[in-house]
Formats: C-alpha cells, sequence, structure tokens
C-alpha cells in the first residue's frame, strides 16, 4: 500500500504529537492549532508533526465537485515548516486510501510515525465514510495508545475562521477579510506565458500567468496587487477575468508591473492580492478601457505606496 510504504519512508527519531488534515491555506484557524500542537509538543518532550494528503480528499471522493484549492501542496508544506513544526508528512490520497477505516490508518500512523497523541478541531473526522469522529478516535486512542485532545474553533468577529470562509470571501473580491482571516496577502504564482498582447495595444504590456486550473482566485475585477519577480517586488495593477470588452470567454489572470520594462516569458511569478480596485466590466470600446485602465494604474499606484516603501 503506497501510504504505509510513505509512512515508513519517515522514521521519527522519537515519538510524536500530530495533528491530521489538508491545512489548505494555512489559515489563521490552523495556525492556532499547530500553534497549540508546538507548545504541547515541547512540554512531553515530542516531536510535533502534521499528517496531511494531497490531492485533497475531496478531489477523489468527489471528481465531479469542484473544490478548488487555496494553496499548492509545497505553499501549504512550507508554511507549516515556517511555524516550527518539526515534521511535515504528505501522504498520496487516492482511493485505497479512501477506503481505509480509521482505526486501520490510525494503526499505521501509531506504528511508523510513533504517535503517542493527536490534537484536533471540533469537526474533525476521519476514515472511510469519515466513521472516525472524536468519539471513536477517544475509543481508538484508548485501544491503540494514544491521547486526543481537542482544540475549540478559532474565530474571528463571530465567525469560525476555515478555508470555506475563505473562499466564500474571495470569491466576493474581499481581499481585506482574506487578508485577515488568513494572515497574510492571498497569492497565486506560475509561470509568465505568451498571450495575445492586447495589454501592449493599448498601452500597458502586461503579463499572463498560467494558473493551474484547480487554484482558486479571486472575484473578477481589477486588484493592486505586489508581483515577485526576478528577485524583486513590483507594484502591480492585475486584471482576473473573461476581457468582456473584446467578447473572450477563458477566465485568465494578467498583471501590469507599473515600474518594470522588460521580457518576462518563462519567468515564475508570484501575486499577492492587496486590494480590490473595482469589479470587471464591459467598456463601449478599447479608447474606453484604456482611459480607464490608466485612472487604475494611479489608484493601484496610492493603494501600494506604503507596502512597497
Amino acid at each position: 500500500m503506497r501510504v504505509e510504504q510513505e509512512l515508513a519512508a519517515v522514521a521519527p527519531r522519537t515519538d510524536t504529537l500530530l495533528t491530521i488534515g489538508v491545512f489548505d491555506a494555512v489559515h489563521a484557524g490552523h495556525r492556532h492549532l499547530l500553534e497549540h500542537l508546538k507548545l504541547r509538543a515541547g512540554d512531553n518532550a515530542l516531536l510535533s508533526g502534521v499528517v496531511s494528503f494531497d490531492p485533497h480528499p475531496q478531489s477523489v471522493l468527489h471528481p465531479y465537485s469542484e473544490l478548488p484549492w487555496l494553496s499548492d501542496v509545497d505553499d501549504r508544506v512550507r508554511s507549516i515548516r515556517e511555524l516550527g513544526i518539526d515534521l511535515v508528512v504528505v501522504l498520496t490520497f487516492d482511493q485505497e486510501t479512501a477506503l481505509l477505516t480509521a482505526q486501520q490508518f490510525l494503526t499505521k500512523v501509531r506504528t511508523h510515525l510513533r504517535m503517542r497523541g493527536i490534537i484536533v478541531g471540533p469537526d474533525f473526522a476521519l476514515g472511510r465514510g469519515r466513521e472516525g469522529s472524536i468519539d471513536q478516535l477517544r475509543v481508538l486512542g484508548h485501544q491503540l495508545g494514544f491521547g486526543v485532545e481537542v482544540v475549540p474553533p478559532y474565530t474571528m468577529n463571530g465567525e469560525v475562521v476555515s478555508s470555506t470562509l475563505i473562499r466564500q470571501a474571495l470569491a466576493e473580491g474581499n481581499t481585506r477579510k482574506v487578508r485577515l482571516l488568513m494572515g497574510r496577502y492571498f497569492h497565486v504564482g506560475g509561470t509568465v506565458v505568451t498571450a495575445d498582447k492586447r495589454g501592449r495595444e493599448l498601452g500597458f504590456p502586461t503579463a499572463n500567468i498560467d494558473i493551474k486550473p484547480q487554484q482558486a482566485l479571486p472575484g473578477d475585477g481589477i486588484y493592486a496587487t505586489i508581483a515577485h519577480v526576478l528577485d524583486r517586488r513590483f507594484a502591480s495593477a492585475t486584471y482576473v477575468g473573461t476581457r468582456p470588452t473584446f467578447g473572450d470567454t477563458r477566465r485568465m489572470v494578467e498583471s501590469y508591473l507599473l515600474d518594470y520594462e522588460g521580457d518576462l516569458y518563462g519567468r515564475e511569478m508570484k501575486l499577492e492580492f492587496v486590494q480590490r480596485m473595482r469589479s470587471d466590466e464591459r467598456f463601449p470600446s478599447p479608447e474606453e478601457l484604456k482611459r480607464q485602465i490608466e485612472r487604475d494604474v494611479q489608484q493601484v499606484k496610492a493603494v501600494l505606496a506604503e507596502d512597497l516603501r
């Protein structure tokens, strides 16, 4: 079994205190749980560890129900490690994994990762059909020899912080709320690719980003963004949408870097979304669109003046 092989390859040097989950975006709620995990592990001379999955279980269990991810697996792992977690294990989630009962899965984790305890949120469940509820975890913990601790949900302004809440705010273009919930700017990344160069024809050459289809995106519109490319940061005006002025249908992400001239094709670029400037709209002519872009660029420059000092 692939999961067992992946677990056996880890071999931690001592006993561990773990949490299990996807941790999409590693948002403020996740960090609250992970900080608690780290403290508890330190108090008990255990290694802190996270067991995560790739791809997202939803994409395997419900392949026809799209669940856009907020961060890819490399970004999640990097964010978790930056919090000081000792061990991050990413397991392949496939149909074979989905058929494991909670007892089968936790027995493997207990054996290979030397798990002495697990810390989870109140809505946690695992195993075939989500049979491994909190109550079932406690029973299995007694049988297999590990403790179970439940951390209360983390709330902001009366709302439980979750990946679902972030996706909702993102779809609305509410980047300020997204930043609050995530604790940092939402970002996307990809390779700059060749497009139809309509931005250049309008006097604003844009970098078109090849975004993976599973990647969640902000609602259509113009955004003040910070572009990371060539080991530098640039103020940028980024468009997300289908360019209705030109009758296009494919959703795209293209960014105009305010203080850069040159060829970026083939470069990797990351865009941090700071503030939504306006929604997408159809203009009666390319000339009207160009005048609006000129206004957008000036507003973006003003918004980002402090971020890029």
